[in-house]
């Protein structure tokens, strides 16, 4: 199908497709920047790009979802581009790898905005690999993942960690990817809640979700400026104890925004071994904890995603928390089979009677990252 659109739009046939999936991140929230951990795994929600070259410096782009805007630069403006709408991500990787060669490219975008699956980053990917692939560029995973996540920081403006770009890049099927933030070495984590007839639901609470208004880089200042006045490198260096002990330092904000951070980090690693030895009732106490430190240390919830989180403990869920960036998006929660359609009805049954916007829900088992399909 992008083949023919791309066909379609451009007159030409595409040289390269590729796709990237979005993501949903078990446990390991706004720690990625504090070089910690983190256990995301891909979701089967991908985007697909066509791309073509040109013989000129034109970048021409549209998209499935864009069908009436065909958006035209030249490479000599790209830098002039940023912040301009959706096209800026696809732009900045440009940007951030060097083409210097005019394009026709093609967008097919299947993941959820604005839902926390890091639709941002599966786009990126989708272009990186097609771009590495289509002018040879023999980049690593690991170098791709740092190029979109240049694009992201300093041409769209949102300074995320490493983690998105890593997994939509890296993940395998049937797994989740450790990631360890600060050198980028992996390990993949078997996910085996199905032979236990678990699955993880994913609520998408369809509140609005935006990362670039300033909540998420405050966060980020707030956890740097705690590791300069303790004398650490990053949040990965203390225990909940050295940071304990030197909270009189701290503001009452930077020590709670620290404390999620210490105590995150912490609660990655538990979840790995909960994982391994398939101990799912404290694996979903884990991710109750986590919870509880993004809504009131990080303050990153809304009431959305609180609603939802409330909704499926109470009707029988082993773990529930918000993913993603906070602010709005999605949340899962770890539920026996049976009990889907319960969690599910009492979720939308909370969401109606607070008078919020009726909830998507849908599921994925880990899958692939990033690949060339033709």
């Amino acid at each position: 199908m992008i083949e023919q659109e791309f066909e379609r739009v451009f007159n030409a046939a595409p040289e390269v497709i590729a796709q990237a999936p979005g993501r949903v991140n078990l446990i390991g929230e706004h720690i990625d920047y504090s070089e910690g951990f983190v256990l995301p795994f891909a979701i089967d929600d991908v985007t697909r790009c066509a791309i073509a070259r040109r013989s000129d410096r034109r970048v021409r782009v549209t998209s499935a979802q864009q069908v009436n805007e065909l958006i035209e630069v030249s490479l000599d403006d790209i830098a002039a581009m940023r912040g301009e709408g959706w096209v800026r991500y696809v732009l900045g990787v440009i940007w951030s790898l060097e083409i210097e060669t005019g394009l026709d490219i093609y967008i097919d975008g299947k993941v959820p905005l604005g839902a926390g699956l890091s639709s941002s980053a599966a786009l990126e990917c989708s272009v990186a690999t097609a771009l590495n692939h289509l002018f040879h560029l023999e980049k690593s995973l690991s170098e791709l993942a740092l190029l979109t996540q240049r694009a992201e920081n300093k041409y769209v403006g949102v300074p995320c960690g490493i983690m998105d770009q890593s997994v939509s890049l890296m993940a395998k099927a049937g797994y989740a990817l450790l990631l360890d933030c600060r050198d980028l070495s992996t390990r993949h984590i078997s996910v085996d809640f199905a032979g236990a007839d678990l699955r993880l639901l994913i609520i998408d609470t369809r509140a609005h979700h935006a990362l670039i208004d300033g909540g998420y880089a405050e966060r980020r200042a707030s956890c740097e400026e705690v590791a300069k006045l303790l004398g650490v490198g990053s949040m990965r260096a203390l225990s909940i104890e050295m940071l304990q002990s030197r909270e009189p330092e701290l503001t009452p904000t930077q020590f709670k925004r620290a404390r999620h951070a210490v105590t995150e980090i912490a609660r990655v690693l538990e979840a790995v071994k909960r994982l391994e030895s398939k101990d799912f009732y404290a694996f979903g106490e884990l991710l109750n904890e986590s919870h509880r430190s993004l809504r009131d240390d990080y303050t990153v919830s809304c009431p959305e995603l609180d609603a939802a989180v409330d909704a499926a403990l109470e009707n029988g869920a082993l773990g529930s928390r918000m993913v993603g960036g906070g602010f709005g998006g999605s949340a899962v929660a770890l539920i026996r089979d049976e009990d889907a359609g319960k969690v599910s009805l009492a979720i939308e049954k909370a969401f109606a009677a607070k008078g919020f916007t009726a909830p998507r829900f849908f599921s994925s088992l880990p899958s692939d990252g990033a690949k060339v399909i033709s």
